[in-house]
């Protein structure tokens, strides 16, 4: 075999990637696995979004290579949409570049920004690309701890003690894959003030903040953002949209034509259907989020009460598309009590080690099942305990 590049080996394949094939050979028709692993939306988008796509579908002009910068009427909504929700204006022309997903744009970003050696800065724990990514680009990882003793916020008295001469991005994830945890306002504000002293690039990666969260905020609008912030956001989560691929990042002009000079020598244009679809979708009036969110609330319950069985402790006040919580203290190894759970109950829960060292103890449920599904792996797991107990006082009498 030729040998592999230098970049790529440290770079495992991605958890999900691999431990999903393991997940889907478990699977049977008398018994499925329920899968509360991965955050993928299992609702579809409104029907207004798939009958725009299926219309311009039909179109004999709308299947050719689109512009890199999308179509003007899609960075329009982008921007009307940062408006409402956010109370952020960008201009359309120069302060969007859509995306084939935000996820692409991890890799874009540090590929317009980081040399070989750069520090770059990630969230312990965190998700897992950014490490993978400035692995790719050769940078220099460097962790900041979250840990729940403080609520899962930024330390910034232990960054500010800290040399950050040579960081040139930090990523940042608001609300917090996997805690749940939200950056305040003022939190925002002195994350600004650390940058602009220090000039590195902050991204802050903001997928989930219209779910499970009533203040949805932008790094784009505290003053003297643009200067030293990116924001990285998608239809995927927020809009039941995950396998349409369609994200963006905004910021100031200079560096989203930076970004745009990697951009356009690594794909093309997003297909026009999903970006006449998209348009719709950033559209949806306030009812349509409040009736999801409401759905999401009663998944959360039974997810509360799938961690109170495994006798784990968690906060009710988390935001976005997960449970998060800590595993009991009789639990010796992580990894293989979520195994034991998968191969005796088939139900798939994610162990936090993935997301870094501060997630070893903790594991993470998602919403992304139906509360049906949610109460059935309730009650296998229900089950399978009681069956433990049973066999344990059975072995005592004996």
């Amino acid at each position: 075999m030729v040998q592999v590049a230098k970049r790529i080996q440290g770079v495992q394949e991605y958890y999900f990637s691999k431990k999903l094939q393991e997940v889907r050979s478990l699977d049977s028709r008398d018994f499925p696995v329920i899968n509360l692993g991965i955050g993928s939306p299992d609702l579809p988008p409104s029907l207004e979004v798939i009958e725009a796509l299926h219309s311009t579908a039909q179109k004999e002009t709308a299947h050719g290579y689109q512009n890199y910068i999308g179509i003007p009427a899609f960075r329009n909504s982008i921007a009307q949409f940062y408006e409402r929700i956010y109370g952020v204006k960008l201009d359309p022309q120069k302060m969007i570049l859509p995306l084939m997903g935000s996820k692409e744009g991890i890799m874009h970003i540090s590929m317009t920004f980081v040399n070989e050696g750069d520090e770059v800065l990630i969230p312990d724990p965190g998700y897992p690309t950014y490490a993978s990514v400035s692995q790719l680009v050769g940078a220099k990882q460097r962790t900041y701890q979250l840990k729940e003793e403080d609520n899962w916020q930024i330390d910034f008295e232990a960054l500010e003690r800290s040399d950050l001469s040579k960081v040139k991005i930090m990523w940042v994830n608001s609300p917090h894959m996997p805690t749940g945890s939200v950056l305040s306002r003022v939190s925002m504000e002195r994350l600004v003030r650390l940058a602009r002293a220090n000039q590195f690039l902050i991204v802050n990666d903001n997928p989930y903040s219209l779910i499970l969260n009533e203040t949805p905020t932008s790094i784009l609008s505290i003053e003297g953002a643009d200067e030293v912030a990116i924001e990285l956001n998608s239809l995927s989560k927020s809009h039941n949209m995950p396998g349409w691929r369609v994200g963006w990042v905004a910021g100031s002009a200079e560096h989203i034509n930076a970004v745009l000079r990697v951009k356009s020598n690594m794909d093309s244009g997003m297909f026009l259907g999903i970006q006449e679809a998209a348009i719709v979708a950033l559209a949806q009036p306030d009812s349509w989020f409040k009736d999801l969110n409401q759905l999401y609330q009663e998944r959360r319950k039974r997810a509360f009460e799938i961690m109170n069985l495994l006798d784990c402790t968690y906060s009710e006040d988390q935001r976005g598309l997960f449970v998060w919580a800590k595993v009991p203290g009789s639990v010796k190894s992580v990894e293989k009590w979520i195994n034991s759970l998968l191969y005796e109950t088939k139900v798939f829960i994610t162990p936090g080690f993935i997301f870094g060292s501060g997630g070893e103890r903790y594991i993470r449920i998602s919403l992304c099942a139906s509360v049906e599904k949610l109460e059935e792996a309730r009650d296998r797991i229900q089950i399978n305990l009681k069956t433990k107990e049973n066999n344990l006082i059975k072995e005592e009498i004996q």
